[in-house]
């Protein structure tokens, strides 16, 4: 019996194939991902309005946030938890979407606002206003003041020109970048430490609070409010050259991105969240580490889903830590940075473990 090759059988009939049905579920359906968000955040958000001291009904906090009344319930809800909910709101999605711009910028999951000294500088200008009894519009400017003191260090060192920015935008600086970074955060602690040694004692006590992480005095500007979302906006048009900028400085310019224009666009961003973030509640960290990487090893790495994901798992985040600070022990009240930390450091840990070694950050 003659058996024809393989190669010479007619070709069976191709059914069609939709593209898009080889991408993972959260590529294919970006927006239904982020209404899950929102829906999880707006529980997050209900839950924390009512827990306290004085519990407030679950079925009742709708109704008390859209027409308050005269009991002492409403009173609590409006004047006391509202706004530290939306502090605490503000601050997570900033210091998510400042982890994650970091992370693009090194091309490393492990990266966070506390890396290029970001952090460090906002904190020591913050402390430095705070120290001379300002109030607390200028306590934000001098946090991002020395955010972006401390990006423009961290730039000239490493770049030794901020001129020559197109010209090395294709040189692959990060672990250069990394180190330089470091030594100024160093420096920047260093500058609080001995900024805290000086500062009058009446205020000692307040100042220590705030650099563990504090929402319970939190005044704020509705400009801090309206930053995530905002930046979020402002970093949509750039997608698709951050996911190229991921492949590395080089194959992202021959891509046609213009690389040192998206890295000091990401670096403003970047600072402009941290300094406002911790002008709100403090050095609060593991918000800007573990709620991108996690949130990359559930939905990919398209930045255009990962940012605004990460700005809405950020808050909600810190909005759960920051429930857990007041209520676990109330009506003391724990730093919520030390919430924070206890909790993602095991969480990080375990994504380490389990996440990275099988798929790509």
């Amino acid at each position: 019996m003659l058996t024809l090759p393989q190669s010479a059988l007619p070709d069976a009939p191709a059914e069609a194939v939709d593209p898009l049905a080889a991408l993972p579920w959260p590529r294919r359906h970006p927006f239904a991902v982020l209404a899950l968000g929102l829906l999880l955040l707006a529980g997050v958000v209900v839950l924390a309005l009512a827990s306290g001291s004085g519990a407030v009904p679950l079925a009742r906090v709708p109704v008390l946030l859209w027409s308050p009344d005269d009991t002492a319930a409403a009173e609590i809800l409006h004047r006391l938890r509202l706004p530290r909910v939306l502090a605490a709101l503000s601050t997570g999605a900033l210091l998510a979407l400042a982890g994650a711009l970091m992370q693009i910028l090194l091309r490393n999951p492990l990266a966070d606002p506390y890396v290029l000294g970001l952090s460090g500088g906002a904190a020591l200008g913050a402390l430095s206003v705070m120290a001379l009894g300002a109030g607390a519009l200028a306590v934000h400017g001098g946090a991002l003041a020395g955010a972006l003191v401390a990006v423009v260090v961290v730039f000239s060192l490493a770049r030794h020109d901020l001129g020559r920015l197109e010209a090395a935008s294709s040189q692959d600086n990060a672990p250069r970048l990394l180190l330089t970074g470091v030594m100024c955060s160093s420096l920047a602690m260093a500058g609080v430490s001995l900024l805290l040694t000086l500062s009058p004692t009446e205020r000692l006590r307040g100042m220590l609070f705030w650099m563990l992480g504090d929402l319970s005095g939190a005044d704020m500007h509705p400009l801090v409010l309206a930053a995530a979302p905002a930046l979020c906006l402002a970093l949509w048009p750039l997608g698709r050259a951050l996911n190229l900028m991921l492949r590395g400085p080089g194959p992202a310019q021959m891509l046609g991105v213009p690389v040192g224009r998206v890295r000091l666009a990401l670096y403003l961003a970047a600072s402009t969240a941290a300094g406002l973030a911790v002008a709100t509640a403090g050095t609060v960290g593991f918000v800007g580490l573990v709620v991108p990487h996690a949130l990359r090893l559930l939905l990919g790495n398209d930045q255009r889903l990962l940012l605004p994901a990460s700005a809405l798992g950020g808050a909600a985040f810190l909005l759960a830590a920051d429930t857990v600070a007041r209520t676990l022990m109330a009506p003391l009240q724990l730093p919520v940075g030390a919430i924070t930390a206890l909790v993602g450091a095991p969480v990080f840990i375990l994504l380490l473990t389990r996440g990275p070694g099988r798929r790509g950050a």
